[in-house]
């Protein structure tokens, strides 16, 4: 059975499994508190998703739980998490379940975070390993308390994946890294087999929807990626349903060929309360392939354009289309 899930609901869901009374009755998101509510619009019929409740969504849960690890599927309300942890994907998000910056559209939790677990690279490995993973997407809430932003937890991550499940190919998913030098070169050091870093949405949207980075140096760090090792996949995606107009959309895919990302990821923006940003309008299938299309004819080798996608839904198989679609382009010269 199909079941359309809502992403819209009270403003303490997604908590992170450790998170005791106290933490439930924190707010979720401090700084919207205050924010009028703003319009929910009803999902049309093409935004259906499957719910979760399998014996496989089942055991990917208990696996999360069992090694204290909070999922970007669960905290960011992923409409996918359903199909995703079905067959045992999910996707680890590290250092905490609190964010520094507080962005319009995301879910994530606000406030000031945690200090780093130095067990949590160890605990994602040994997850990695139980759930068989081929290919693991590893992102991360931004920690712009931290002198690197992460960094080097990244690189004890992928470090950790490595020892634990050499076989597994690994995909980060980064915060900006907004100041901090030497960061992305560490990161990039540690040759994790994809690169992504969202651009989330068209500069005009910046100041409203995601005040705390800034569009270009999001363009600058896909490029310095490509510059330190040209081998590496590169990613970013966007969400649309913003307020985005389409010219603009199509300046954002310039602006990433520039920088000569390889992978494109356009989804449909779906409101996680009343007080995030509201859902503008519901982009059609039709713009979506029309998206697509066009991507693919200014040089990405994979473009994924459709309501439902996301970052890191069906990463694994991507991958391997990548690869694929990197060694056609060779052979074509």
């Amino acid at each position: 059975m199909v079941t359309v899930l809502d992403t819209v609901g009270p403003d303490t869901i997604g908590r992170n499994p450790g998170d005791g009374e106290d933490a439930a009755a924190r707010p979720r998101h401090p700084e919207k508190a205050h924010r009028p509510d703003t319009e929910v619009q009803r999902k049309p019929a093409w935004i259906r998703v499957k719910a979760g409740g399998s014996k496989v969504y089942e055991e990917t849960r208990k696996i999360v739980r069992e090694n204290a690890l909070v999922t970007v599927c669960e905290e960011a309300g992923c409409p996918n998490i359903g199909e995703c942890w079905s067959k045992k994907h999910a996707t680890m998000m590290i250092m905490g379940d609190t964010c520094t910056r507080a962005c319009a559209f995301c879910n994530v939790r606000t406030g000031l975070p945690a200090p780093l677990d130095t067990k949590e690279p160890e605990n994602v490995a040994r997850a990695v390993a139980k759930l068989g993973l081929n290919h693991v997407v590893i992102t991360s809430v931004d920690r712009d308390d931290l002198e690197d932003g992460g960094a080097q937890h990244f690189v004890d991550t992928i470090e950790a994946i490595r020892a634990a499940s050499p076989g597994t190919t690994i995909e980060i998913l980064t915060p900006d890294f907004l100041r901090k030098n030497g960061a992305l070169e560490k990161v990039v050091a540690a040759k994790p087999d994809v690169f992504n870093h969202n651009l989330e949405t068209v500069p005009s949207n910046y100041l409203t929807v995601r005040p705390g980075a800034r569009y270009f140096h999001s363009i600058r760090l896909l490029q310095r990626v490509k510059e330190i090792d040209p081998a590496m996949f590169t990613k970013s995606g966007i969400m649309v349903g913003l307020g985005e107009e389409r010219n603009e959309v199509l300046q954002l895919m310039d602006d990433l060929r520039v920088a000569d990302v390889d992978f494109l990821t356009v989804g449909q923006y779906l409101q996680p309360s009343r007080k995030h940003h509201r859902v503008v309008r519901f982009v059609t299938p039709e713009e979506f392939e029309s998206y697509a299309t066009i991507a693919k004819a200014k040089g990405f080798l994979l473009v994924s354009s459709s309501p439902l996608t996301r970052s890191s839904h069906h990463a694994g198989e991507d991958f391997a289309r990548l690869q694929t679609a990197r060694q056609a382009r060779l052979a074509a010269g």
